[in-house]
């Protein structure tokens, strides 16, 4: 659909308006799409998904001079709604998650080889977490080399990876570089220099296998009492006690719809968005009760039929792991156990904690956390301090300390 920026700007004005997005809110949008608008008549006057996605890149503060995160997310936004304008008539106003971060490389070289890497993860149908993951460093790997002169791949050697990797340990910790190099390595693969995949082999980044961190009884006990008690709204403590009770991961979370719930048979039951395998959990009485609860009176009118949706407008489902982790830190602060380091992969490991302390078969953990092999669950072992304790031999008598 052929328009200008000022008639799919009108559109996307009444969609925000029907929504019920307060004014302040549209004011914002407004900003972008003059900015827009000067951008794309100095170009033609109509407007195009192309000449959208080279605006959304113009993401330098004036200011500054430098990467500016909001301009980047209030243009990639804006972009988004004219798309779906152009695309199919009408304003999509789902939320996005906030996947695709960062600076974008500006010289062309680099610009068609970060295309097409994108191109390339979603013809191999690479889940959308792990394109976001692969896309960022890749990206971010390519800006630094503009910032050493170099615009072309074909003029950075080996060095330049260890210098990039280097460049990155003010702001990760050593222990995480481990999944930096995961996720760079496929990139350089697909670029076909071996010598840049030789030089990121020698970074020696190691695995890190830490003992998984779990809740402390009390801090467990006082988060079912605050979800049970009312003081946390229903839509919040379902969330949290799905992943407290059943170690569900959030992306699954966000993605569970009213058609998956067995309200009769007390199931839950979902394919996973990690390993594509199918998955039954229960639902005990407690978290049943405020699904229920949520569902019947606190859940916005939409036609999406995912479970969990915003309070705020557009009533769509929530955006990604982020909105969860906002979700479960909140009713951790109501429950007085802000304290707890809480997120997801802390819930996933208290729920197998608990399992293990009530002697459950790993197989039966396994498929529970949705695990797609064994092998991955057996790293809760060392979270069973009890029965480790129980493997301890004793210490000879006379041996030297």
């Amino acid at each position: 659909m052929d328009a200008t920026v000022g008639q799919i700007g009108e559109a996307v004005f009444a969609a925000l308006r029907t929504a019920g997005y307060m004014e302040s809110t549209i004011g914002q949008y407004e900003r972008s799409i003059s900015a827009l608008r000067r951008y794309v008549d100095k170009r033609g006057g109509a407007y195009s998904p192309e000449l959208g996605a080279r605006f959304a890149r113009l993401t330098t503060s004036l200011r500054t001079g430098r990467f500016s995160v909001q301009r980047w997310f209030d243009r990639r936004r804006i972009v988004a709604l004219f798309d779906s304008y152009v695309r199919d008539g009408r304003v999509e106003l789902s939320v996005r998650g906030r996947g695709g971060g960062g600076p974008y490389p500006t010289a062309p070289a680099f610009t068609a080889l970060d295309a097409s890497w994108e191109a390339d993860m979603a013809e191999r149908g690479l889940a959308a977490a792990t394109r976001e993951a692969y896309g960022r460093v890749a990206r971010g790997y390519l800006c630094f080399l503009q910032s050493q002169g170099v615009v072309d791949l074909a003029d950075a050697g080996g060095a330049s990876v260890l210098a990039f990797l280097e460049s990155l340990s003010p702001r990760w910790a050593p222990s995480s570089l481990f999944w930096v190099v995961s996720n760079f390595r496929p990139f350089l693969k697909f670029t076909g220099r071996p010598d840049l995949v030789d030089a990121v082999n020698l970074a020696g980044a190691k695995r890190s296998h830490r003992i998984v961190p779990v809740l402390d009884d009390a801090d467990v006990r006082a988060v079912v009492a605050a979800c049970a008690s009312g003081v946390v709204n229903a839509r919040d403590a379902a969330i949290t006690l799905l992943a407290l009770t059943t170690g569900l991961r959030a992306c699954d979370i966000i993605d569970l719809r009213l058609g998956d719930i067995d309200w009769r048979g007390r199931t839950i039951g979902i394919v996973q968005r990690k390993t594509g395998n199918p998955l039954t959990l229960p639902l005990p009485a407690l978290l049943a009760e405020k699904l229920a609860h949520y569902v019947l009176h606190e859940r916005p009118t939409s036609s999406d039929d995912h479970v969990f949706l915003r309070f705020k407008a557009p009533h769509v489902r929530l955006a990604d792991h982020a909105s969860v982790h906002v979700v479960t830190s909140r009713t951790f602060r109501t429950a007085g156990a802000a304290h707890a380091p809480v997120g997801t992969r802390l819930l996933r490991h208290s729920a197998a904690a608990r399992m293990l302390e009530a002697a459950t078969p790993l197989p039966t953990i396994a498929a529970v956390l949705g695990h797609a092999s064994q092998e991955s669950t057996n790293g809760y072992l060392a979270i069973d301090q009890t029965r480790l304790l129980g493997c301890v031999l004793p210490v000879p008598s006379g041996a030297q300390p």
